[in-house]
């Protein structure tokens, strides 16, 4: 009998024309063979918009998209999509995996953005909400973090007309001007302060699936654990699935081939059942 397992991809972007992702069924081959599937946050962009409509549009091809043609699903929400969900961090094989879409990881969620300093305002708001024992929870974070996201508008994220999508996108690019280095210092960022997330949070937890920064990879961290960024589906940057068994975990990168997305070549392969955990990457 061939074992079960779970499979993890996030960042799809869909409704966003920086996303390579236009229809929801090229995704199908990407969903046969799992018996459950992780949408690990920015599934789509559920924002305040000006394009309310749009949005509800997007949502409703997602969710009966994810209801009819996967199998079981889980949609953790992102910075993105905040709102898609209540499920913010899921933990696989028995607590050695955790699985969460990456901005928890900063305190102004996406360091980045126009946005940053904002976002890191209304999150310490959010916390300020809480105990003082509960401030300390990684739940608390998670869901201070959702309320942090939800409060910031959408700009081109869901715009249909090209020429405005392109005009809003360039500007993102180019504003602030420090935007190319603070996206390089937060990938240099990411396995240090993913370390120390796991650390305090989840110290028995040996490897973090995260998203968000879109860069893809597997890295060591420090103290036998690993990070893996699954990417996204918007170019320059490439996507990959990550699959979690009882025994194992396989990275794979995501092809795309006549719009159709399917599983391309093995880049890691984790064997849970090891003490130490024990790595194969892939040369």
């Amino acid at each position: 009998m061939a074992s079960t397992f779970t499979r993890i991809f996030s960042d799809l972007h869909y409704g966003d024309r920086s996303s390579t992702l236009r229809e929801l069924a090229s995704l199908r081959p990407l969903l046969d063979g799992p018996d459950r599937v992780i949408f690990n946050g920015d599934t789509l962009d559920t924002r305040p918009s000006r394009h309310p409509e749009r949005v509800a549009e997007l949502r409703g091809s997602v969710l009966d998209f994810v209801q009819h043609h996967a199998p079981p699903a889980t949609l953790i929400t992102g910075n993105h999509d905040p709102d898609i969900s209540d499920v913010h961090a899921l933990e696989l094989a028995e607590g050695e995996v955790l699985v969460s879409h990456g901005d928890v990881i900063f305190d102004d969620l996406v360091p980045w953005s126009r946005e940053a300093t904002q976002m890191g305002r209304l999150m310490r708001e959010a916390l300020a909400t809480f105990s003082e024992s509960e401030r300390a929870t990684l739940a608390a974070r998670l869901r201070a973090m959702r309320h942090a996201a939800a409060q910031i508008p959408q700009r081109h994220h869901t715009e249909s007309d090209a020429l405005k999508h392109a005009i809003g996108l360039f500007t993102d690019m180019c504003w602030p001007p420090t935007r190319v280095l603070r996206v390089v210092q937060a990938w240099r960022d990411t396995p240090r302060l993913a370390a120390a997330l796991l650390a305090q949070h989840r110290p028995d937890a040996r490897v973090f699936v995260m998203g968000h920064t879109h860069r893809a990879g597997v890295r060591q961290i420090g103290g036998g654990k690993w990070l893996i960024n699954t990417g996204a589906f918007c170019p320059p940057t490439r996507a990959c699935v990550v699959d979690v068994s009882a025994e194992k975990l396989v990275v794979r990168e995501v092809e795309r081939r006549r719009g159709v997305y399917r599983i391309g070549s093995t880049r890691a392969e984790f064997s849970l059942a090891a003490e130490p955990v024990t790595v194969t990457l892939a040369a």
